[in-house]
């Protein structure tokens, strides 16, 4: 069963190419792209209960991922969210992790660590 995911990225040229290698190598299945927090919050009400994983970048066109970070923090065991981001400053992955990400990864050089996280996942039916 592939991982329901929301993608959380403004720049359009990344989520055309983020979508099709989390569905290649990551077996999500990609069901909603926001490009604003608000948008973030939306998709989450839409897909209560139903999504898996959460990929968040941190500078959207309005808000910011860390305000995402913030309406997800409470959620079910289930549901992972990563932040992948050209800001992954230590200070900002602190941040996000107090937060409530599970992970941070920087997209210009840990693009390989990020797409293992994601392989890692544990079954979502299991």
């Amino acid at each position: 069963m592939p991982f329901i995911t929301i993608l959380v990225e403004d720049n359009k040229t990344i989520s055309e190419t983020l979508v099709p290698a989390l569905e290649e190598l990551a077996n999500a299945r990609v069901v909603a792209i926001a490009t604003t927090a608000s948008g973030a919050r939306q998709a989450v009400e839409r897909w209560r209960g139903q999504w898996h994983l959460m990929v968040v970048d941190l500078f959207l066109a309005a808000g910011s991922g860390l305000e995402v970070l913030q309406a997800v923090r409470q959620r079910n065991p289930g549901q992972h969210v990563f932040v992948l981001s050209n800001y992954a400053t230590p200070d900002m992955r602190r941040r996000c992790l107090a937060q409530g990400a599970d992970a941070v990864f920087d997209k210009s050089t840990e693009l390989d660590a990020f797409f293992d996280h994601c392989m890692g996942l544990p079954d979502p039916q299991a």
